[in-house]
């Protein structure tokens, strides 16, 4: 499993997505590791959310601040990935791309321009939904993966519908709500 800080930006969450699936791809057996490593997914991470082909077909050679801010709803990045991406493939010159670094640096990092909505998992979901069907809890799984339940629920907070747990107590009819109909006229 590999689970996402969900404080970061959408695009910065996308990104780091893609550098999991990197390494997971790549690094099967945790090798190579340090800066190698981190290089590799980093590469592969890039050319998996924008690939050359798309971001040549473009043809944005040298764009402005505000066209790489609209340009990145293409691939769902953030403008800094683009950026970087652009001059990995030779779209933009150095000066171009340091001169577009030294802008994003004076703009807020934690709010990303003309930015997305949150992925939700599909798969998730649809796991919890089975594990129901065949009688497994979530305390079941935290068990299995050697964490406490609370920990899983926030791991999972905005992934799954996610059940207040009551302890497995029943509650005295005193202590329930009353429900009634009411019939608008």
């Amino acid at each position: 499993m590999v689970f996402l800080n969900t404080f970061k930006t959408a695009e910065h969450g996308r990104y780091d997505a893609a550098l999991e699936l990197g390494h997971l791809v790549l690094h099967r057996h945790a090798t190579p590791n340090g800066r190698e490593a981190e290089r590799e997914t980093d590469l592969f991470a890039s050319a998996f959310l924008m690939p050359r082909a798309s971001i040549i077909a473009q043809g944005m050679r040298s764009p402005s601040f505000s066209d790489l801010v609209q340009l990145k709803s293409i691939w769902k990045v953030s403008v800094a990935a683009l950026n970087r991406r652009l001059h990995d493939v030779g779209m933009t010159t150095d000066w171009h791309y340091r001169m577009t670094c030294i802008e994003l640096g004076k703009r807020d990092r934690t709010n990303e321009p003309n930015g997305i909505s949150r992925e939700t998992s599909q798969v998730l979901p649809k796991v919890f939904s089975k594990l129901y069907e065949e009688k497994v809890s979530r305390s079941d799984v935290a068990h299995s993966l050697s964490i406490p339940r609370a920990e899983l629920e926030q791991l999972m907070f905005g992934l799954t519908i996610t059940a207040i747990d009551g302890g497995g107590k029943g509650t005295s009819q005193a202590g329930r709500a009353q429900l009634r109909l009411v019939e608008a006229k």
